[in-house]
């Protein structure tokens, strides 16, 4: 006969293998909402595919059995996960070479999985979001995002359910004064930066500032690896100058529109290879914000866009 002991590891092998079966079944329809959740806590693509391993590994381990809804657990699983990487994500930005912006998150057709769009994803709102003490940001995407009550945030977060109320007020109050100036339509945004890439590929000064808002700000994240500017351009004519200048002493370059952070933004080619991703802001029908990442480290995962389409080399 085989004793208690036999007993219990015989009903902890049948439980673990239910977990493996319901994780095995339901983890790639999930996989696109933990990685939303790690990249909008973390800001980068390559830490949040780290999250999301960490994410997996813990939930093979865990006895699923008496989870009902196994979305909302792993969407808390992982805003714990996040919230022990963000004192060192916080460092690392505070420390950062120059300007800081997120890794470029692809969002269109060519998106390499899935993923929820809205405001919280844009270039603007994760520039404000990586200012965010590390509880303000959880209780805010969780909370705003992934409908996870305050209660629940509040246990993870060791605060009140009221204390988790105000952290993520303050976060949304000022995620949406950053992304509260309403955009030209879509169609309206196409043509104006249709223009802004002939304006750029033709190094014609006079229409790129048509098209710049008078305060345009334009931000380059070189991270130490590429030269960037160290503090952001101001100005219209200042920052198509500098454009134009840039271009014409690295050699013919080539903008090409591509869907990023849920915005419409541009792939940069530098004869033939990819440089920079770029986002814009905007103020009425004019570009007020120019982001361009140049850091190669938050291009890497962009791999199959690294050589200009059709350019066999």
């Amino acid at each position: 006969m085989r004793g208690s002991g036999g007993v219990r590891e015989s009903r902890d092998e049948a439980r673990g293998s239910a977990t493996r079966g319901r994780l095995d079944a339901e983890w790639e329809s999930h996989r696109p909402v933990v990685f939303g959740v790690a990249y909008r806590l973390l800001g980068e693509v390559g830490a949040a595919e780290d999250a999301v391993q960490d994410v997996w590994l813990r939930a093979a381990r865990a006895d699923l059995s008496g989870v009902r809804d196994l979305r909302a657990w792993l969407v808390r699983v992982t805003g714990r996960r996040c919230l022990d990487l963000l004192g060192s994500a916080r460092r690392r930005y505070e420390v950062y070479p120059g300007p800081w912006l997120p890794e470029p998150l692809p969002t269109g057709a060519d998106a390499a999985q899935p993923v929820l769009v809205e405001e919280s994803v844009t270039t603007a709102a994760l520039i404000v979001m990586a200012e965010l003490k590390p509880d303000e940001r959880v209780a805010f995407v969780l909370h705003d995002v992934f409908d996870v009550p305050h209660a629940e945030i509040a246990e993870m977060l060791r605060v009140s359910p009221a204390a988790c109320r105000q952290l993520a007020s303050r976060a949304r109050r000022r995620v949406r004064a950053a992304t509260a100036p309403p955009e030209p339509s879509r169609g309206e945004r196409e043509r104006v930066l249709a223009a802004f890439r002939a304006a750029y590929r033709d190094g014609d000064l006079d229409a790129l500032v048509r098209l710049l808002h008078p305060d345009v700000v334009y931000t380059t994240d070189g991270g130490g690896q590429v030269f960037a500017a160290r503090i952001p351009i101001v100005g219209a004519t200042r920052v198509g100058g500098t454009m134009l200048r840039v271009a014409r002493r690295r050699g013919p370059a080539l903008l090409l529109p591509f869907e990023v952070n849920g915005e419409i933004g541009a792939l940069c080619y530098w004869r033939g290879e990819l440089a920079s991703v770029d986002t814009f802001g905007w103020e009425g029908d004019r570009i007020a914000a120019i982001r361009r990442v140049l850091n190669p480290h938050k291009l890497s995962h962009l791999g199959w866009l690294r050589r200009l389409p059709g350019d066999p080399g």
